[in-house]
């Protein structure tokens, strides 16, 4: 029965509204929000600037022209505000679905995963650097290895080395670049005074005798991963899902020089224009060079 047609069979006029909520445990507020929706009645917000079709075509613009792939419709929407296109987060998701536009979902590995509840990432540069090999396949010269290195603070490669041999002197070049990009050379004992440390699994090129006298000549203190558990070493490890993702899922190279070219143009790509959601959808130069601004006013 409607609440509104209750008629006092007495005076023949309805009840006070107010009594029949009191008895029928109501509040006003949710009788008279479900009153408004069932009348159809709808809080008209700000006029878009943007049709959906105009807008569905700046979307499917920005996806084609984008330097990456398989973006989430929050970067969508946020690069599109960079470029003074203004539509918003749910209406893009929304587009995205009608128009089966939405990246396809991550598969989930079975299992359960170890529980991680450490902090791995850090409130300055050149704290914390990680670092990992990562192998991929050309036509020509088959297995190759990637070493990159990776800082903690803002996710930015300082270093990558591409190599047919995934050994230990491939694994220090990276090391040797980073180091020589923050601290202007490679001199013995460069790092000694500094706060920093690296993160590496127990692969064999990071547990070689080659290896540790390379970080004890450079003056940098090692961090070792625990065994079996990659979340202690998990900014490098999303850094090679990403690049997997990017690059080597989708393009066949001939040879490892045509891979390097295609490697080292993603690097310079990612490090200026990628965003990550742990950055607060900036990129790793935007939170370094923030950072930077930062200390030269407090100084």
């Amino acid at each position: 029965m409607e609440l509104s047609h209750l008629i006092n069979p007495q005076s023949g006029k309805p009840y006070p509204m107010l009594l029949v909520l009191k008895v029928a445990e109501f509040s006003s507020a949710a009788w008279y929000g479900s009153a408004k929706a069932s009348a159809g009645i709808v809080k008209k917000g700000p006029k878009p600037f943007l049709n959906d079709d105009q807008a569905l075509e700046e979307i499917k613009r920005e996806i084609k022209y984008s330097r990456f792939h398989s973006e989430g419709y929050i970067k969508i929407t946020k690069r599109l505000a960079n470029k003074g296109k203004i539509i918003g987060k749910h209406r893009v998701n929304r587009l995205l679905r009608e128009n089966d536009l939405l990246s396809a979902n991550r598969p989930v590995k079975k299992g359960a995963r170890t529980k991680h509840e450490g902090t791995i990432t850090t409130k300055e540069p050149n704290i914390l650097w990680g670092t990992d090999g990562k192998q991929f396949y050309t036509e020509q010269d088959g297995k190759c290895w990637l070493f990159s290195i990776i800082d903690h603070f803002n996710d930015e490669i300082l270093g990558f080395y591409i190599s047919k041999t995934g050994d230990r002197f491939a694994a220090m070049e990276p090391v040797r670049q980073a180091v020589r990009r923050e601290n202007g050379s490679i001199e013995p004992g460069i790092c000694k005074e500094t706060h920093l440390a690296l993160r590496s699994d127990h692969g064999t090129q990071y547990d070689s005798k080659d290896f540790i006298k390379e970080m004890n000549f450079l003056g940098l203190t090692e961090s070792k991963s625990f065994v079996r558990s990659p979340e202690c070493n998990g900014i490098i490890e999303r850094w090679h899902r990403t690049i997997n993702e990017q690059v080597f899922s989708i393009n066949a190279s001939d040879n490892i020089e045509n891979a390097a070219k295609i490697i080292t143009k993603f690097i310079n790509d990612y490090n200026d224009t990628w965003m990550l959601h742990r950055l607060k959808l900036k990129t790793p130069k935007q939170v370094k060079t923030n950072h930077n601004n930062n200390l030269k006013k407090c100084a």
